[in-house]
């Protein structure tokens, strides 16, 4: 097994009385797509937002290619290369696609005050670049044609893509995708397989996933990790969750 990109130690996350999150360890390694599944409530979000810095973890440490990041600030999570997309989508509703690309990417412009202002030309060449990046994104996700329009006029489908691709513009090396495939059809959970492969070899991403769509999470996925209430219950590979008789419980209950 080879060095870790992420890893969780023993996290922890306690609401009140409430444990949503119980000694959560994970290990996820360069390159892979790992899948996060479970019952709801399980707490596979609050996983998410304990790594990506949404909430603090009660004990245990995230670690990002060997650095410690437990609860440090999203952004200056997301500066360091770990980017997400949400559960329920969050687009910037009053802007048009290009723009809400456009805003994930000047984390990465390097402009300061000065040069903005007067509009130097360092400033309007890295303007330009950005705007170049960007259109290169949308074509890459299938939204190049709709670069002006509304973001929340379009299809769903096209929703989620756009909500990746204002992540990937972040220039993650590790990439978050809660429940992807929600509100998809099957030929459109079918075209998410292939893009979500696309973009982890074309961008040299690692993923982790959230997904209840099975035929998505065992498609796509090379490991995964089951949660329920809190506590992780089994991982393995695809064809080891199904046969495991603890996650069958976990979503079909016994007798």
């Amino acid at each position: 097994m080879g060095a870790a990109l992420l890893e969780t130690v023993d996290v922890h996350k306690q609401f009140g009385g409430l444990a949503a999150v119980s000694a959560f360890d994970i290990r996820v390694e360069a390159g892979e797509i790992v899948g996060l599944i479970g019952p709801n409530g399980a707490g596979k979000t609050t996983t998410f937002n304990l790594i990506t810095g949404v909430y603090k973890p009660t004990r245990g440490k995230v670690l990002f290619d060997g650095r410690d990041i437990t609860g440090m600030a999203p952004h200056a999570i997301t500066r360091l290369g770990i980017a997400r997309t949400f559960q329920n989508i969050r687009l910037f509703r009053d802007m048009s696609v290009l723009e809400n690309v456009l805003v994930a990417q000047h984390m990465r412009m390097g402009t300061n005050l000065f040069e903005a202002t007067l509009r130097l030309p360092s400033y309007l060449r890295r303007e330009r670049r950005i705007h170049e990046r960007a259109r290169a994104l949308l074509a890459e996700v299938g939204l190049d044609a709709h670069e002006e329009a509304k973001a929340t006029s379009l299809p769903y489908g096209r929703q989620r893509r756009l909500e990746i691709a204002r992540a990937l513009a972040t220039e993650p090396r590790l990439l978050f995708l809660d429940e992807p495939a929600a509100g998809m059809n099957p030929q459109e959970s079918v075209e998410l397989m292939e893009f979500i492969l696309k973009i982890r070899d074309q961008f040299r991403l690692t993923i982790v996933l959230i997904e209840h769509h099975m035929q998505v999470v065992m498609g796509v996925c090379e490991r995964m990790y089951v949660l329920d209430y809190g506590v992780t219950i089994a991982h393995g590979t695809p064809e080891e969750i199904q046969k495991d008789p603890r996650v069958i419980e976990a979503y079909l209950g016994v007798e």
